[in-house]
């Protein structure tokens, strides 16, 4: 164990007098690095399990421990997973590529060198194409390469222990890529496109779950700006390690601020290692960095190159899903939904696959759409359930798309179902089945409710033959609330254009 205060140092900074003119004077420059562990059942370089959560130490070896002696041994699938990630990513995957020693020292790197890539990684020249401010913009992917993962420092985590310091190893040895984007991205916004285009990307793919709390992906930012116009990078910072897409925004908007104050202010900015701390909405000095770490890397003399040659990688690049953006433009196409629609419903794959399946068996897909976004999705979110959990199924969805469809029963109604489904958590079918609402259907008892109606509000009667037809909302709203709901919409305009008219 490690015994040791831990600090941040702060600094004071100035507000400039005109901060809307240094924005204007300015412009961001900022690249992002994304670590992404790959699901595989077993370590990079050995035979230990990779799996979350388990007591701390208990899934290592002298491998991953760093001991004397032993040899590592790649994980081929751990290659066939980051050739399919760094395919999804448009990279060209190398042929050869060559596993390097990153020599560093930190307590939770037992070996004194991580084994990484260097000057020949497994991948190169990729991109990711995102909505920018003025459309479509594409975001370079300098490479994407494997490595291992370092291990965990766990602090306060032992009973009444103070302020001490433990290890946990499970972690090391566990499969990483790294993905390193070029200095494309101008805004804060935009970096968090990237990102959430990346990570649906990835999880499209199956080669991670991308779960940011258990350290799933990780992300770290650089970020520096220079006068409008400059072609010369300014001065970067490199935030590290912020657990969620939202803050490493809130952090990139925050340092962009700071830089420009101190410029502004006649200051200079130091290349340093920053923490953003989310519950101040700051980021604090970790360590300087006058200069780029001196790694001392050079070739794992324990692994042979890596070759991954035309067979193999058509072999696994066969394995390819269709990915969101090609996706999404089919679906488009297919079912007649809008663009925006179509990001929602692929936003993961298993709920795209889902609609799809419920869209088939619709006789209105655009319907099911807007049912899945409207009613589904809201009360998922506000239950706080997954789509694997809703009670309600997409043949649910597809069932009661039909029946609105059809007139057998009314948006009120539906959305009277839905809830039924939810509170008893059954399925739409079931609870349709039970309950059997009726819609009124019958053209002389509904006008026999709208006469009632026009009698009882004489004053909104006037006000529409007197040219006001948006009164006729109000008219419908009655009519509906006389019937219980149960009025059909569709005949009761129908018969209220007539009878006001």
């Amino acid at each position: 164990m490690i015994r040791g205060a831990r600090h941040y140092n702060q600094e004071m900074v100035t507000t400039p007098e005109d901060p809307v003119a240094a924005q204007s004077r300015y412009e961001p420059v900022i690249g992002l690095e994304v670590h992404v562990q790959l699901l595989t059942r077993t370590k990079i370089f050995c035979g230990c399990s990779t799996q979350f959560g388990d007591p701390p130490n208990s899934n290592v070896c002298p491998v991953c421990l760093g001991l004397p002696g032993p040899l590592p041994v790649l994980n081929q699938r751990a290659v066939e997973f980051a050739v399919l990630a760094a395919t999804a990513l448009n990279c060209k995957i190398n042929q050869t590529s060559i596993f390097a020693r990153k020599n560093y020292f930190y307590p939770d790197l037992p070996k004194g060198y991580q084994i990484s890539q260097y000057d020949k990684p497994l991948a190169e020249h990729g991109y990711i194409e995102i909505k920018g401010a003025t459309g479509l913009k594409r975001i370079g992917i300098t490479r994407v390469h494997l490595e291992e993962d370092a291990g965990k420092s766990l602090h306060d985590g032992l009973p009444d222990s103070g302020d001490w310091t433990s290890i946990d190893l499970n972690r090391s040895g566990v499969p990483l890529i790294e993905i390193v984007s070029e200095p494309d991205i101008a805004l804060p916004d935009e970096a968090h496109e990237y990102l959430t285009r990346l990570k649906e990307i990835i999880l499209y793919t199956g080669v991670s779950d991308c779960n940011m709390e258990e350290g799933s992906l990780r992300c770290d930012a650089n970020v520096s700006i220079r006068p409008r116009g400059e072609t010369r990078f300014g001065t970067k910072a490199e935030v590290k390690n912020v657990n969620s897409f939202r803050f490493i925004r809130h952090a990139l908007e925050y340092e962009i601020e700071r830089h420009q104050q101190v410029l502004e202010s006649g200051g200079r900015i130091v290349q340093e290692t920053r923490l953003y701390n989310s519950a101040e909405g700051k980021t604090y000095s970790m360590r300087s960095k006058e200069q780029a770490h001196d790694y001392r890397y050079f070739p794992e003399p324990d692994l042979l190159p890596l070759v991954v040659d035309e067979k193999w990688r058509k072999q696994i690049t066969d394995q390819l899903p269709e990915l969101p953006a090609a996706r999404r433009a089919r679906m488009v196409e297919q079912y007649g939904i809008t663009e925006y629609d179509a990001t929602t419903l692929t936003g993961t794959r298993s709920l795209a696959d889902q609609f799809e399946e419920a869209a088939k068996a619709a006789k209105n897909p655009k319907r099911v759409a807007n049912l899945v976004q409207s009613e589904l999705l809201g009360r998922l979110n506000a239950a706080g359930l997954e789509i694997e959990q809703s009670p309600i199924s997409m043949e649910g969805v597809a069932m009661s798309a039909d029946l609105v469809e059809s007139g057998a029963i009314s948006g009120k109604m539906l959305k009277e179902l839905y809830d039924l489904a939810f509170g008893r958590r059954e399925d739409f079918p079931a609870i349709y089945e039970k309950e059997k609402p009726k819609q009124l259907t019958d053209i002389a008892a509904i006008e026999k409710i709208i006469d009632e109606v026009i009698a009882a509000n004489p004053r909104q009667l006037e006000q529409y033959r007197a040219g006001k037809k948006t009164v006729i909302g109000f008219f419908v709203g009655q009519v509906m609330k006389a019937s219980k709901g149960q009025a059909n919409p569709a005949m009761v305009n129908e018969l209220l254009a007539k009878k006001l008219g």
